[in-house]
């Protein structure tokens, strides 16, 4: 999923029902334009669906989906999982700020997750 040669827009497509990226805020739900014009706003996600389209040809894909959490802010900031098609929840792959992150730790939809100051993110859907 983190290969994809084709630019992400994230518009729906309508064809295959799916939106190859969705930004999401600390709550869990889309970023807004308020949010982008916010200038503290400076913890985010990006939501990667592994349905989406990756090539040419214009069939949904089988790639796992991904979570990246963004966190540019000095603090800690909690982020609300958002809910993602297919799954039950995330499993946390890496986590900048914590180099010998537990194995298979899991987070359900919705759980607040305390994302440390200057750190990074990255997760897999849990189905």
């Amino acid at each position: 999923m983190l290969r994809r040669s084709r630019f992400l827009t994230g518009e729906h497509d309508p064809q295959l029902d799916v939106r190859d990226v969705t930004w999401i805020n600390a709550n869990g739900g889309p970023m807004q334009d308020e949010h982008w014009k916010d200038g503290n706003v400076k913890c985010f996600g990006m939501l990667l669906d592994g349905r989406a389209q990756k090539t040419g040809i214009r069939r949904q894909a089988v790639d796992e989906t991904m979570l990246l959490i963004f966190n540019g802010f000095e603090g800690v900031v909690e982020f609300a999982m958002p809910e993602a098609f297919g799954g039950k929840g995330w499993e946390l792959l890496v986590d900048t700020n914590m180099p010998a992150a537990p194995a298979s730790q899991t987070f359900p939809f919705g759980e607040l997750y305390q994302v440390t100051g200057r750190s990074l993110l990255l997760l897999t859907l849990q189905k």
